[in-house]
């Protein structure tokens, strides 16, 4: 769904972020992008999504190659930029808009969305009635109704508390076999990380580093008590402080 190859980028005369990058996400995976300030991850997404462009190699979407870039892919970002003046459903319409598509022959899938999402009483209010969770459930559906097959994510629940956090990761992991999409995931949360992804790749300074995520779906939040995911979360330290 997304190949990039031999990717290399800085700003002006700067030191280059990337030189060689290379990552691939198969379709249907989920896969996750850790590293330390600076590393990186959000320029990463600004390359992917043609807000910019880079120095040399190659950014393949769907096995297609362009340089136009911009609207190819669906990204949401850490705050829900949800509009105050709009309800949830007028927020969740926005792409269909920007896209001049007819709204009301999407409002009734819409509906059964919001539905999926819990948020089925919440149709008519607006932003500040709603909770952080709820918010970003709202710009996540946003998102979808995008219609892009490959998603980015960029840091979606880190702004949210720890207890509203693990409900987020709860209430994903349950709805994930149903959305049938490719999401590339920006996080500083290992456990996160390990639990959503597939595939978890950490942004080093001398290149990158796969870690592949061996644990059965569906999966539940008690996996982060267990042996194998505590030795997951130890294997991705090391990598991120490069002691591996």
């Amino acid at each position: 769904m997304l190949s990039i190859q031999g990717l290399a980028y800085s700003f002006e005369k700067e030191k280059p972020i990337f030189q060689g990058l290379t990552l691939n996400v198969k379709r249907g995976e989920f896969v996750s992008v850790i590293g330390a300030s600076g590393s990186g991850k959000s320029t990463l997404f600004k390359l992917v999504t043609g807000l910019l462009e880079p120095n040399q190699g190659d950014i393949l979407i769907d096995g297609k190659q362009t340089g136009k870039r911009l609207g190819s892919v669906g990204y949401m970002p850490q705050k829900d930029l949800l509009l105050p003046w709009r309800n949830v459903l007028e927020n969740v319409l926005l792409p269909i808009e920007v896209t001049r598509e007819h709204k009301q022959t999407k409002i009734p899938e819409i509906r059964e969305w919001l539905s999926r999402f819990g948020l089925a009483e919440f149709e008519k209010a607006y932003p500040n009635e709603l909770s952080g969770g709820m918010k970003q459930r709202v710009a996540f559906l946003r998102t979808l109704m995008t219609g892009k097959e490959l998603l980015l994510l960029d840091e979606p629940f880190g702004a949210l508390d720890s207890m509203t956090k693990r409900n987020m990761h709860k209430w994903l992991l349950g709805l994930w076999g149903e959305l049938q999409k490719t999401v590339l995931f920006i996080t500083h949360d290992l456990e996160e990380a390990i639990l959503l992804s597939d595939r978890v790749y950490v942004l080093q300074d001398e290149g990158i580093k796969e870690l592949k995520v061996n644990l059965p779906r569906p999966r539940s939040s008690q996996l982060i008590y267990q042996s194998e995911f505590l030795t997951m979360r130890k294997e991705l330290e090391m990598l991120i402080h490069n002691e591996n």
